[in-house]
């Protein structure tokens, strides 16, 4: 059985920078939306490559605007990102940035299905102007709608020692 936030079996796995150290709590929305802002930007970036490789393929020809192969190809990008991260560590760049860590709900990592279903999930916490995303600020396990309907939950992951990181290297 795999140790779930607020236990710890002392193992050495229990402090690696892959683990799910004892001291783990649910994430508040600003850290969330603030790892979310980081991977925006990082995705960003994705996108542009593969829009610059698809443009290279059809030899420099425009993709007209509402083109479906091309949306589907946007979107598949946006989950291939996502899930990889996900189901490889739980976590994102920006979710390492901002220590939160993804989980099933029974506290080990989190499978193929639930990443794209949490991916589908997202997409519709944010649709109603993000009400999904504030509903949090009213669960009292401060989960999301993806969270609660993919089986999954994200945690704010304290250092392995405990201690807060150093200002300024004092």
């Amino acid at each position: 059985m795999s140790p779930t936030a607020g236990t710890s079996t002392g193992s050495p796995a229990d402090t690696g920078a892959g683990s799910v150290p004892g001291e783990a709590a649910p994430a508040g929305l600003i850290r969330r939306l603030a790892a979310l802002a980081y991977d925006l930007l990082l995705l960003a970036g994705v996108l542009f490559v593969f829009t610059l490789l698809v443009l290279f393929a059809r030899g420099g020809r425009e993709i007209a605007p509402g083109t479906w192969w091309f949306d589907v190809g946007l979107v598949a990008v946006c989950a291939a990102f996502f899930v990889w991260f996900w189901t490889h560590g739980g976590q994102t760049l920006g979710m390492r940035a901002w220590r939160l860590k993804l989980v099933a709900r029974d506290g080990g990592p989190v499978g193929l299905g639930q990443a794209l279903g949490r991916f589908g999930a997202a997409i519709v916490s944010a649709a109603p102007a993000g009400l999904g995303f504030w509903w949090s600020l009213l669960d009292r396990e401060r989960s999301c709608w993806h969270d609660r309907w993919s089986g999954t939950r994200l945690l704010h992951v304290k250092p392995p020692d405990g201690k807060p990181r150093k200002k300024n290297g004092k």
